[in-house]
């Protein structure tokens, strides 16, 4: 009988752990880690635009900051946020945005991932069978056309600096068929653009640039910084961000920053836990940012760096 007592109290404690576990585990999958997504370098000859007028590189940045909004998964800072930024801090004047400059932008605005690229293809070629050449003007014939998209994109941990992939993602479709040639590229509308060749080329490429940032990501630690503190703590996370009310969370002071004396690369910097704090209003600014009361630990300050527990 006793036995049989200390069997069942201990299949009870392992249930108890593991439905302690899942919690954890599911608080923790919550988390919506914030990106922030520069405009491409257009790297092409400069021929296409979108249909709204914006430049290549600009185009594609909106289609994955579209699809990474849609997925749910994150918080994704509007681009004229980013734009302000770089230009309060003269950052990306050339035209293109560094690592450097993107972990600087990416660490004022408090997300953990900037994405950062460049266009290096992008349109069509045509060759006919039994008619002339697309790039001689019109002509009527069996035709082949293929579409390209390429793009050099790289993932900056802001915290760090550093780069956590860098991938060519290269993308071709290509049609058969008997229509009249034109070397025009011009949609009215978001729908053409989705139906042709070429878009579903870029969408190809666009879905596997957000698969390389979902397998990136479990690599990012999630964290949020102190707006200001006095006899509360308010912090730049919410309920957007999957902050729950009663959550507590750990204070970190970060010290002298960490600088490759070879690179100039930063390495970041020494951390040194200062409090505890707990979530007692997680709507404020529409579920952007949050009140906490203090559990433990003093002079809480701007841009102190708040963990999970």
């Amino acid at each position: 009988m006793r036995r049989m007592k200390a069997v069942c109290g201990g299949v009870a404690t392992l249930l108890m752990l593991m439905m302690l576990a899942g919690n954890l585990l599911g608080q923790t999958a919550q988390m919506k880690k914030r990106i922030a997504v520069f405009s491409f370098e257009d790297k092409t000859n400069h021929q296409y635009h979108w249909w709204s007028g914006q430049p290549v590189g600009e185009g594609m940045a909106d289609m994955l900051i579209t699809e990474l909004v849609k997925s749910g998964r994150y918080q994704v800072l509007e681009r004229t946020e980013i734009q302000k930024v770089m230009s309060e801090q003269a950052l990306g004047q050339s035209g293109a945005v560094t690592q450097e400059s993107a972990a600087k932008v990416g660490q004022l605005l408090g997300v953990e991932l900037a994405v950062i690229g460049a266009v290096t293809e992008f349109g069509w070629s045509e060759g006919n069978m039994g008619g002339s050449l697309a790039k001689k003007g019109l002509g009527l014939g069996v035709k082949t056309t293929s579409a390209t998209v390429a793009v050099d994109v790289r993932l900056v941990n802001t915290s760090t600096g550093e780069i956590l992939a860098a991938e060519n993602v290269r993308k071709s479709e290509s049609k058969k068929g008997l229509s009249l040639n034109t070397n025009a590229f011009d949609f009215d509308n978001r729908d053409k653009f989705d139906e042709s060749i070429v878009g579903k080329a870029t969408r190809q490429a666009i879905d596997e640039i957000v698969q390389k940032i979902d397998e990136n990501m479990a690599n990012v630690k999630w964290q949020a910084k102190v707006i200001k503190a006095d006899a509360q703590v308010f912090i730049n996370a919410g309920a957007a961000s999957g902050i729950e009310n009663g959550q507590q969370l750990l204070v970190f002071r970060a010290g002298e920053e960490l600088v490759d004396p070879d690179t100039g690369a930063s390495l970041g910097s020494e951390e040194t836990q200062i409090g505890v704090i707990e979530v007692v209003n997680n709507n404020v600014g529409n579920g952007k940012a949050s009140i906490c009361k203090i559990i433990s630990g003093n002079g809480f300050q701007r841009n102190d760096i708040v963990r999970m527990k």
